[in-house]
């Protein structure tokens, strides 16, 4: 029985029960806000929990995508089944996505265990949209075995990867400069993996030498049991991708320590003000009502500035509940 596609609760029982067409139409959703995006991932939440998420980011032109198709390909070969969030730049026009990295993985394309979706930015400054969190939850709600996330690439604003994936693979090549930008990007502090790209190139070695210098440094002043290592791939020709795998699986294996259960939480925790910020937005945006059409028409009248306006409003609990109460729902 298909699932009436304006309901998103039918969809999310579809979606959960196996349909893929049901989970596609459940990510434009998220994608784009809707305002049962909070209850359709309250439902799917329950599910969540058992995927592999790895993010795997650095700066434009390094090859992410290729080595991301080469690590679908190991996967497969071992059993996995797998969803790719491909967090590409926004149109200037359209806000929409790009699509290159779908172009890129065509190969698996056709795979019915591949689940590929490009999401747009947005404008989101970390290059990694709110919505790229929701659809990796989505995708193992559904039950995908591992979640890539490959983001927009955009140097030294690639850090809300961290708060999304399990593992990090920053993905570099001798191209990218004097390993003094890395530090500078925050990349250092991210990365659980490291990857020198392009391998067969000049000047790849001597950045392999200084990343493992300035990780030993690293760690060397810092509790965490995890050596941070620095491989070596020409991701074209198929070399060294295996092991970029083997390296995040054994990272995997120390999600459990202490202190990332305690970031893990903490994340959590802060995940709640994201969500209830965004909620919050969206009522008052949509809201209709005499109360606060008045207070705004102040506002453009000049008879308020904005300041005083959103003083007075969050001091009338009773007129903000109203306000936000009023929410006027669209279908997906």
């Amino acid at each position: 029985m298909k699932a009436d596609r304006r309901d998103p609760h039918a969809l999310t029982k579809a979606m959960l029960a196996g349909d893929r067409i049901a989970l596609a139409r459940l990510i434009t959703l998220v994608e784009n806000r809707g305002s049962a995006t909070a209850e359709v991932m309250s439902q799917v939440y329950s599910r969540c929990g058992r995927a592999f998420t790895i993010g795997i980011t650095g700066p434009p032109g390094a090859g992410k995508s290729t080595i991301t198709a080469c690590i679908i390909e190991h996967l497969r070969e071992l059993g996995n089944s797998v969803g790719v969030v491909a967090i590409d730049p926004s149109s200037p026009f359209s806000g929409g996505s790009v699509l290159g990295d779908r172009i890129r993985m065509q190969k698996h394309f056709l795979d019915p265990e591949v689940f590929i979706r490009s999401l747009s930015t947005r404008g989101s400054h970390g290059g990694l949209a709110r919505a790229g969190r929701d659809v990796s939850r989505l995708f193992d709600a559904f039950g995908k075995d591992v979640v890539i996330i490959e983001t927009v690439g955009v140097g030294q604003t690639e850090l809300d990867i961290m708060e999304v994936a399990d593992t990090v693979v920053v993905v570099l090549v001798p191209e990218a400069g004097d390993t003094v930008q890395v530090m500078k990007a925050g990349l250092l502090e991210i990365a659980d993996v490291f990857v020198v790209n392009k391998a067969d190139r000049e000047g790849a070695k001597r950045m392999h030498t200084e990343l493992e210098m300035m990780l030993h440094l690293k760690t060397a002043s810092e509790d965490d049991s995890w050596q941070v290592p620095v491989l070596m791939a020409t991701a074209s020709a198929g070399e060294g991708t295996a092991e970029v795998l083997q390296a995040c699986q054994r990272h995997r294996a120390r999600l459990d320590d202490p202190g990332r259960r305690a970031k893990r939480n903490e994340r959590l925790r802060s995940e709640v003000l994201e969500i209830c910020e965004e909620e919050i937005m969206r009522r008052l945006r949509s809201a209709g009502g005499r109360t606060l059409a008045e207070l705004l028409d102040s506002v453009s009248r000049g008879r308020r500035d904005p300041y005083q306006a959103a003083i007075d409003l969050l001091a009338d609990p009773a007129s903000l509940a109203s306000i936000l109460k009023q929410d006027g729902k669209e279908r997906c």
